[in-house]
């Protein structure tokens, strides 16, 4: 593909390079791994020493005239952008598809005569869809997905091979469900009496809104009642428990091990990073972000950033960490003092 014919379709950026329009590009690679005929990209100055030895044929670059001018020196094709990361990925979206199955209900398939299926959808191997179940047009169902009674799953929406939908389970329009993932399984409710645990039956629904994408081998589970909600265009990596009840709001992101007790509510625009623990029926602000391994236990202010376990605030979490790291030296202090001390006459 020529450079020009890939600029165009990105549809944006300032090009140059004397030889950049008839270029001829392969592929794309990350900016140390790039080789002659592919596409990188640099996200901001903290990267821009790689421009001096990468092999790639062309980059997209942040509007850095200092930038800019350091591709020129190395004679290397570009393209400008305000937001070059986000070109790239649609760089890689023109030059790599998923694997997606043919439009065809597979032979070995177990699809019951009162499920609903759409015009165009693909139905691999050894899948199992049971009554009442109503899936969209254009949807892809990879092999050995189990869909239990009465799911409704929205057009264009992938489900990847192995996964399980339970039942009381809403799947919207444009929705990844990776390899592994459970929905809808039964949240963790159990009653104690006087002869032990008595089971809850869990007989709420799990919704997924338009856009949202669940991680492999991460579970939603449903509540005993009302509903546990993905908000639209959320993203959740692998490994990941949403507990029974949960509400978590619109472009949200969490990040791998991430695991929310019954009843947490996110707002809209929330993240999450690794290993991050919610308590039972915490409240995270819109726009509230929680650094990797934070244990939260108490409400957090919309747009608030925390860190550490229990959770405190990002800047007094980072002050208290210098502080740990001087432990030793302080604790030493503290005996020379005491020493003195104890030496000095009443």
């Amino acid at each position: 593909m020529k450079f020009s014919v890939l600029i165009e379709k990105l549809g944006e950026g300032e090009i140059g390079g004397e030889l950049a329009p008839d270029l001829e590009i392969r592929g794309v690679a990350g900016i140390d791994e790039a080789t002659p005929g592919t596409v990188s990209y640099i996200e901001g100055k903290k990267f821009a020493d790689r421009l001096e030895t990468t092999q790639a044929s062309a980059l997209i670059l942040p509007n850095d005239e200092s930038i800019i001018a350091r591709a020129k020196e190395r004679g290397i094709a570009w393209i400008a952008s305000e937001e070059p990361r986000l070109l790239f990925a649609q760089a890689i979206a023109i030059f790599y598809q998923p694997f997606r199955l043919s439009p065809q209900i597979h032979p070995s398939a177990i699809v019951h005569p009162e499920a609903e299926i759409g015009e165009n959808v693909a139905i691999g191997a050894h899948v199992a869809i049971e009554a009442g179940v109503k899936i969209g047009n254009r949807v892809c169902i990879h092999p050995n997905v189990v869909i239990y009674p009465e799911v409704e799953i929205g057009e264009n929406s992938v489900l990847h091979g192995n996964c399980t939908i339970q039942e009381r389970t809403r799947i919207g329009a444009n929705c990844v469900i990776h390899s592994g993932v459970v929905i809808g399984g039964e949240g963790f409710g159990f009653v104690p009496s006087a002869t032990g645990w008595v089971k809850m039956e869990q007989s709420g629904y799990v919704v997924l809104e338009d856009g949202v994408e669940i991680g492999g081998n991460s579970t939603i589970d449903r509540p005993a009642v009302g509903e546990t909600r993905i908000g639209e265009n959320t993203k959740i990596d692998n490994l990941v428990q949403v507990g029974h009840g949960c509400k978590i709001g619109k472009n949200c992101a969490l990040a791998a091990q991430v695991a929310l007790a019954g009843g947490v509510i996110l707002g809209d625009n929330v993240i999450l990073a690794g290993q991050v623990g919610v308590a039972n029926q915490v409240k995270i602000g819109s726009g509230a972000i929680a650094s990797a391994k934070s244990g939260i236990h108490r409400d957090v202010a919309p747009g608030a950033i925390v860190s550490g376990y229990p959770a405190i605030p990002n800047k007094l979490w980072l002050k208290t960490v210098a502080i740990y790291n001087r432990l030793p030296e302080i604790y030493r202090s503290l005996k020379q003092l005491q020493a003195l001390f104890s030496k000095t006459p009443d």
